[in-house]
This record gives C-alpha cells, sequence and structure tokens, in this order.
C-alpha cells in the first residue's frame, strides 16, 4: 500500500499526468529496493481501481480520469481509516472544530507554493 501512496501522490500532485507512462515493474522495484512481485501487485491493484492502464509490451500509463479515481479513492480511505482515528485523538485531547480549524488555517498559512 505504501507503493501506491506513493503512485497516486504523484498523480494528485500532477506529477503524472492524464496519459504520462510511469516507470515500470522493474524500474521501480530497484529504486525502491523492493520484489518486483510486490510492485506488480501495486500495478494490478491500481489497474484495478482504474488509475493506471496497461499498454501491452509498452508500459503502463496513468488513465485519462486517473486524477479523479485517485482523489475518489483516496478521499474514501482518508474517510474510513484516517478520520476515525483523528476523530478519536480529538475527543481523547479534547480538541473542539474550532480548535482543528485554527490549527488547520495556521497549516495553509504555512504552505508553500508545491502543494495544490
Amino acid at each position: 500500500m505504501q507503493i501506491a501512496d506513493h503512485f497516486c501522490e504523484h498523480v494528485l500532485l500532477k506529477k503524472w499526468e492524464a496519459g504520462d507512462r510511469i516507470p515500470s515493474v522493474r524500474e521501480t522495484a530497484v529504486n525502491i529496493e523492493v520484489n518486483p512481485n510486490t510492485v506488480m501487485r501495486t500495478f494490478n491493484y491500481l489497474q484495478e481501481q482504474g488509475i493506471i492502464f496497461n499498454k501491452r509490451g509498452i508500459g503502463y500509463f496513468v488513465a485519462d480520469d486517473g486524477f479523479e479515481k485517485t482523489k475518489a479513492l483516496k478521499k474514501k480511505d482518508f474517510i474510513t481509516q484516517e478520520l476515525p482515528a483523528f476523530f478519536k485523538a480529538m475527543s481523547l485531547l479534547n480538541l473542539s472544530i474550532e480548535d482543528i480549524r485554527q490549527y488547520y488555517q495556521q497549516y495553509l498559512d504555512n504552505q508553500t507554493d508545491d502543494v495544490p
């Protein structure tokens, strides 16, 4: 899932756009020092989600609607996996929505141009 997250981040940051060729299974495995079978499982997952597609003999590419599908997938994952833990921490720490709103605004004020 870490490899998939890395690929999704590249799509969401528009480092890879619709139609762009992404690094091959072999290239990715060498670059991040993992077994090519692990990378292949990630590519299969991303392909099942409609984020990438394979042109046989040429490589893998970002799907035309890859950005939208990536955003929807990551939003669903955030809502179902990360948000419950976040809400639990808010409750345990007695943080209000207003507290979070202020911290979020501070975060936005300190962001650089490389984050959309």
